[in-house]
């Protein structure tokens, strides 16, 4: 006895709702991204220090969908945190790129999740590596010009490892409000001024 058209229509629905599929998930990170762009519309002090907060949870939730996307795609992605003048005052930023055939360019997918970013002015960052204690992050007068030559300071491998390292977030007089931190797997861990929680 064969199945009625609208028993195989059900069971074939049914079959289907297994489990996100990459466009889900890719609109849940956009939903994440647009959230930390309304948060960066506050300006008290308090508001910046939200506005901080979410940028660098914002930071480490696209590193970790990065590496897994280098994995998926087998594509390296990179990211390259940039210290520029602007407005007479020092400004820090950060851009996703991808490795291309001809070098590291923007990345072909992801969107506005890949978007650069900046941080507020008074926020200051440092970036450590493994085999190097401070990483300049200063671009040269020359860098529009040869934007072939650029280069990632942090990259996620096709091979789910990472170059090992730590950005210290600090406020313009010199203190410490938050450390990244992340290993050869891309497990990263955020420090509040530096100091991890009792019993971890």
């Amino acid at each position: 006895m064969s199945r009625s058209p609208v028993t195989q229509v059900s069971t074939v629905s049914l079959t289907r709702q297994r489990g996100f599929s990459l466009l889900e998930l890719l609109v849940a990170l956009m939903v994440i991204v647009l959230v930390t762009t309304l948060v960066n519309l506050s300006v008290s002090s308090p508001g910046r220090d939200i506005q901080i907060e979410s940028q660098i949870y914002g930071l480490v939730d696209v590193a970790s969908y990065a590496l897994d996307e280098a994995q998926m795609s087998g594509v390296d992605y990179g990211l390259l945190l940039q210290e520029e003048g602007k407005r007479g005052s020092t400004v820090y930023s950060y851009q996703w790129l991808q490795r291309q055939i001809d070098g590291w360019a923007e990345p072909v997918n992801g969107g506005d999740m890949f978007a650069t970013r900046e941080f507020p002015p008074g926020i200051e960052l440092e970036l450590e590596l493994e085999d190097a204690p401070v990483v300049e992050l200063s671009l040269e007068d020359d860098y529009e010009e040869d934007e072939d030559r650029i280069s990632p300071q942090v990259v996620f491998y096709a091979s789910g490892e990472t170059t090992v390292g730590a950005i210290n977030v600090r406020a313009d007089d010199g203190d410490l409000l938050w450390r990244i931190e992340w290993d050869l797997l891309g497990r990263f861990e955020l420090l509040r001024r530096g100091q991890r929680e009792e019993g971890n």
